[in-house]
Parts: C-alpha cells; sequence; structure tokens
C-alpha cells in the first residue's frame, strides 16, 4: 500500500500499476487481496507466448492461452488492415485483467487501474471518475468527466515520445473506448497516423537498431521532431484525425485528442470538468505525452 492508505501499487519487471478501490473497508481489502493473487502469475503468462504475441496480427484473432494475451489480440484484431501487433495493447489489456481480479465477486462504487497511463475503469450506476490529460508534455490541456452512463471504461495515450515506439510524430493520442486494451491498440494507431512521411524535421530510425528485442523489427520509429509548419501541423493532425474518425464510425473507439506542437483536435465528445479531491485520477503517462 502507498502512503496514503487508500491505493495499491503493483509492479513486476516492465508492469507498473497504481490500483485505487472506492467501497466499504471491507470489500476494498477484499479487492486488493484479490488483485494482488492475480498479478503473482500475470508477467510469466504473457512472457510464455511471448514470441507469438509480437507476430502481426490479422482480421482473424488468433487462439491464446492465457486471458490477457487473448485479450490483447481481440483489441487489435479490429484493427489489423494495418500493421499492427497485439503488444499494441498490452499495458491496456493488462490494466482490464487486473480490474477484472479486482472485481469479481465484489461491490464496489468505483476503481481504477492504472497502468503507467493505460487506465481500466469501473463505474457503478451514478458515480463518475475524473480524468487529467495532458497532450504536449507542459502542462494539463484538459480535464474530463467519465460518468457511469458512457460508454467507456478504459483510455489510454500513445505518441513518440512516451515509453513505446511509434510510427507517426503525434505529441500524444488520448483515446476513450470500451475496455483500456481496446484504447491502447487504438491510441497506437491513430499516433501512428499523425504523420508526415518523409518530412526533412522527422528524426527516425530502426526501431531494431534501439531496441532489438521489439515487435516492430526494423520499421522506422520517430526519435525526432524539429520544426513544423503551422500547415504542416495541420495536415499531420488531420491526418490522425481522419483515422480516429473512421474508427469511431466503426464504434471501435467513443472519443479521442490529438496533439502536436501545441495544436489538437477531438474526435467525439470529451465532456471538460473541474478535479476535486478523491474523485481525482491524475494519470502520469497522460502529464508525460
Amino acid at each position: 500500500m502507498l502512503p496514503d492508505g487508500r491505493r495499491l501499487h503493483l509492479n513486476h519487471g516492465p508492469i507498473d500499476l497504481i490500483v485505487e478501490a472506492f467501497g466499504s473497508e471491507t470489500e476494498r481489502g477484499a479487492a486488493y487481496a484479490q488483485a494482488i493473487e492475480r498479478f503473482r502469475t500475470l508477467l510469466d503468462e504473457l512472457v510464455a507466448e511471448l514470441p507469438e504475441l509480437r507476430r502481426p496480427s490479422t482480421v482473424s484473432p488468433r487462439l491464446f492461452a492465457g486471458p490477457t494475451a487473448a485479450r490483447m489480440e481481440a483489441a487489435v484484431s479490429p484493427l489489423a488492415r494495418v500493421f499492427i501487433t497485439p503488444m499494441a495493447a498490452v499495458a491496456g489489456a493488462v490494466a482490464d485483467e487486473m480490474m477484472a481480479a479486482l472485481m469479481e465477486g465484489r461491490r464496489l462504487d468505483k476503481a481504477y487501474v492504472n497502468n503507467g497511463g493505460d487506465t481500466a475503469l469501473y463505474l457503478s450506476k451514478g458515480r463518475e471518475i475524473r480524468v487529467a490529460i495532458a497532450g504536449t508534455g507542459h502542462g494539463l490541456h484538459d480535464r474530463i468527466a467519465i460518468r457511469a452512463a458512457d460508454p467507456v471504461r478504459g483510455l489510454a495515450t500513445s505518441g513518440w515520445r512516451g515509453r513505446s515506439f511509434s510510427l507517426g510524430i503525434a505529441d500524444a493520442v488520448t483515446v476513450l473506448a470500451r475496455n483500456a486494451a481496446e484504447a491502447d491498440a487504438a491510441a497506437t494507431i491513430v499516433a501512428n497516423a499523425v504523420d508526415l512521411p518523409n518530412h526533412r524535421a522527422v528524426q527516425r530510425a530502426p526501431a531494431g537498431s534501439l531496441a532489438p528485442d521489439n515487435d516492430l523489427g526494423d520499421r522506422l520509429v520517430t526519435i525526432g521532431v524539429g520544426k513544423l509548419l503551422a500547415r504542416e501541423i495541420a495536415q499531420a493532425l488531420d491526418n490522425g484525425l481522419a483515422m480516429a474518425e473512421e474508427l469511431r464510425a466503426r464504434n471501435l473507439i467513443a472519443a479521442a485528442a490529438l496533439f502536436l506542437c501545441g495544436e489538437s483536435r477531438i474526435c467525439g465528445p470529451l465532456a471538460t470538468a473541474r478535479m476535486t479531491g478523491d474523485n481525482a485520477l491524475f494519470s502520469e503517462e497522460l502529464i508525460h505525452g
């Protein structure tokens, strides 16, 4: 437990979770115990299927033994008209799997599992949770309220400044979706689409030269973005927005916010709200994005 006595911190290898449940002390304690027990084997399960998880997905989902791997494949398969592997959804799928363990048999008011910014949510009837989103790493861009009636139980952020490689130039793309795995996969695809191919101000390198053990092979990933003209920024954002709008039309996402060089685009409804006390969910990766 963290010093505040409310949040649970779980870490194993690359997985780093902040978990918070709201409800009676008895229910919260039982939920945390369930989360701890599930977490013990989660990473080992993923490692056992890692070679196949690094292979490109198709629109026909493959079968995986582990539930988290299955969540990853289910999230990316609808997006596999373009290159994507299940690893694009790993952080979100882990958050979803841990949320399922947290909630099994429990009666909570609300809860979140934050995996480095890719976050799974639970909201009982009439509840809401508030999320701080930042677009460029230079301060908060906006705050949104997610309510129980909304079709959103996951959010994720992707971009070239984040933890993972990106094929695009977005500073950050935050996606709201039905679950965290779907948000994670979609954020990857939309962030890849925010791009200016072959632009002289964009520095790229083969992914394999930066991290030989990755799922992108030698595809070129963004390592730097220089000065861009206003019309170029607009074009790159519009490219990403077109992808986001397509995914929303296919009912794969609920909303998205795209950021590049101080400019932004919004896809779908994003209700603004004030951050207030214990209702606030503060996401480190969203700030970093």
